[in-house]
């Protein structure tokens, strides 16, 4: 039987292989980022505001764009990934554009193990709580790693949107909305680059919205808000339309693409 150690070993190989192709990708567009454009979107900006001298945690931070956006806007910034490749490239691009950010390479939900300090903000965003097998352990580790009264504010692609298999060019129902068993998937190119020849090899896991919540209000967190929305920031799905804010949303809009929720330490 395979185990999580397994599993989370295959990803971290996967995610390794991503992110040499994903510095070169249009998507990631890394020399716009080097030359100051942000990679942060309008939901989680408008969410957290000025962030100018708050210390942040960021969560699953890839090759941390995100982590030094925030940084840029004057936060105190550390980003833990699982991908040594992407920390790697996150330490190099940090000192690069002369920042102040810290990376620690490590499973996200062994934070605890790695990082003592806690912090005013815990963040983390799009394609991240689908690496993880049980989101109880995340959100207790979420709690330790905030101050009191502090903020933790996600935003993710909508439950629904991982209920289908998208590898034919069309969205295909397929899989459960609060799906227990692992789910495999192997195939050619990244949603970053689609052309790419790199074989992806990733186990994943639904979770649905009351298996967030449950998680984070367990952990002794005060929900402000769960929001959900048509339109995401991010044209990685089939077929989807261009809308006039300049966002992508499914042509019937039947559902969901995005969910954000703000949450307070108790």
């Amino acid at each position: 039987m395979t185990t999580n150690k397994e599993y989370f070993k295959t990803n971290k190989s996967t995610w390794n292989e991503k992110v040499k192709v994903h510095a070169k990708s249009a998507m990631y567009d890394l020399e716009a980022f080097k030359n100051g454009k942000t990679s942060l979107m309008p939901y989680e900006l408008k969410a957290l505001g000025d962030v100018t001298g708050k210390s942040l945690l960021h969560l699953q931070c890839h090759f941390g764009q995100d982590t030094l956006s925030w940084s840029r806007l004057g936060a105190q910034c550390v980003g833990v990934d699982l991908s040594d490749e992407g920390i790697k490239l996150a330490k190099r691009l940090n000192k690069e554009l002369n920042l102040d950010a810290e990376f620690v390479c490590c499973n996200v939900l062994d934070t605890s193990k790695h990082v003592n300090t806690t912090f005013d903000i815990v963040f983390t965003s799009y394609g991240v709580i689908g690496w993880l097998p049980d989101l109880k352990p995340w959100g207790q580790m979420i709690a330790e790693r905030l101050k009191k009264g502090g903020v933790f504010y996600m935003v993710e692609f909508h439950p629904i949107v991982w209920m289908f298999d998208y590898v034919n060019g069309k969205p295909e129902m397929k899989y459960g909305y609060m799906q227990d068993a692992v789910i495999y998937e192997e195939y050619e190119g990244t949603y970053a680059n689609q052309d790419s020849k790199m074989i992806s090899k990733e186990y994943g896991w639904n979770h649905g919205l009351s298996e967030v919540v449950n998680a984070l209000t367990q952990a002794g967190m005060h929900i402000e808000y769960l929001n959900e929305h048509n339109e995401s920031p991010y044209n990685v799905l089939p077929d989807l339309i261009t809308t006039e804010s300049g966002m992508h949303a499914t042509k019937n809009q039947l559902y969901p693409l995005i969910f954000e929720l703000k949450a307070t330490k108790i």
